[in-house]
């Protein structure tokens, strides 16, 4: 494989940026933690730039191999809507960012907790130990709050945000962003819906990787003969957004579909993996006050759902294979390295 750009997955048209933040409304935020041991951070999606707790979205997850420390997912399940920013971490800095997230809805709802209910905090993680001193705990309530901030439409990519310390298929893994465009209805000049998805890589065998239909995991072990006995343990955290009108319980199927995309990359949701799907859509808001009327929005008929199934996992795979492309080498604990993708397969 000889290749200067990022192989592309897929016929289907993606957005203009080929990125989640196609979807309108949705932007994301890094605060990237990278020195010595500590390689790690915060990355942030925003479905909308209100008030999330009190215009919630639809939202729904699926959990493919539960090896994984959220938090928030039971009410999510229960409810069907997001009521926070979602965001991404380091496992042992999940408790942190979770009460960063409820002091953000607090001080932009100050009844939060006395007058009206609490709020859902929504945070995802995987393990980024190799690379990061994850004992140390550094991630505090304002790097969250930076990435909370910065969050926008241009996305960075690789080992940036939550991403920094990842791995994949004994390689450096991190943030990915993908979109696809699709029609629901068959017709080319039919209403037009964007999915897109943003991925947390780190997880995979090097003998497993599949970039693009081809397997490279055989060229890649054979340079990191040393990984290849050890089992996969790490994990991936899936977020897949959508401006078509879906309600939560066809949200939960559009999830799932994540799944496939992770596994033409050459998964297969080992033991120790925590691999995670999340989708939400912007079509719609739900309101937190009981005196504001629900929603009338006329959802996509089950039999429409084919296309937005397919362009959600080539958008998670695409994401992947974007993590993989854009990631740089890193050092970080006990001299630990992780070598670049592009590096160890001189695209």
């Amino acid at each position: 494989m000889t290749l200067s750009n990022p192989p592309r997955i897929g016929p289907l048209p993606s957005g203009p940026r080929d990125a989640i933040t196609d979807v309108a409304g949705v932007t994301v935020g890094h605060c990237t933690l990278a020195h010595d041991a500590c390689q790690t951070g915060v990355t942030v999606v925003r479905p909308h730039g209100g008030n999330v707790y009190t215009d919630k979205v639809p939202a729904a997850a699926s959990v493919l191999n539960g090896f994984g420390k959220s938090i928030g997912l039971v009410q999510v399940d229960e409810l069907g809507v997001l009521e926070t920013p979602i965001a991404l971490t380091n496992t042992f800095s999940v408790g942190a960012v979770a009460q960063a997230q409820i002091r953000a809805a607090i001080a932009d709802n100050p009844e939060i907790g006395r007058a009206w209910p609490t709020v859902n905090p929504l945070v995802f993680e995987c393990n980024d130990g190799y690379l990061n001193d994850i004992q140390a705990m550094v991630v505090a309530g304002d790097h969250y709050a930076r990435a909370l901030s910065g969050a926008g439409a241009d996305v960075a990519q690789g080992a940036i945000g939550a991403g920094r310390g990842m791995s994949s298929f004994g390689v450096k893994g991190g943030i990915g962003t993908a979109s696809r465009v699709v029609s629901c209805d068959g017709r080319h000049d039919g209403e037009r819906y964007t999915v897109g998805a943003l991925v947390l890589s780190n997880f995979g065998t090097p003998e497993s990787l599949i970039l693009a239909g081809e397997h490279v995991g055989a060229r890649l072990a054979a340079k990191l003969a040393e990984q290849t006995a050890a089992p996969e343990k790490g994990s991936i955290i899936m977020v897949v957004a959508t401006d078509a009108p879906l309600d939560a319980r066809q949200l939960r199927r559009l999830s799932l579909r994540a799944g496939a995309g992770l596994a033409r990359t050459g998964s297969v949701f080992g033991h120790g993996s925590g691999d995670i799907a999340f989708a939400f859509s912007t079509a719609y808001t739900v309101p937190h006050g009981t005196d504001a009327p629900m929603p009338a929005v006329a959802m996509l008929h089950e039999s429409r759902l084919d296309p937005l199934f397919r362009a959600a996992a080539d958008s998670v795979e695409q994401a992947i294979v974007h993590a993989l492309w854009h990631a740089e080498a890193v050092t970080g604990r006990d001299g630990h390295r992780r070598a670049a993708l592009r590096e160890m397969l001189a695209f």
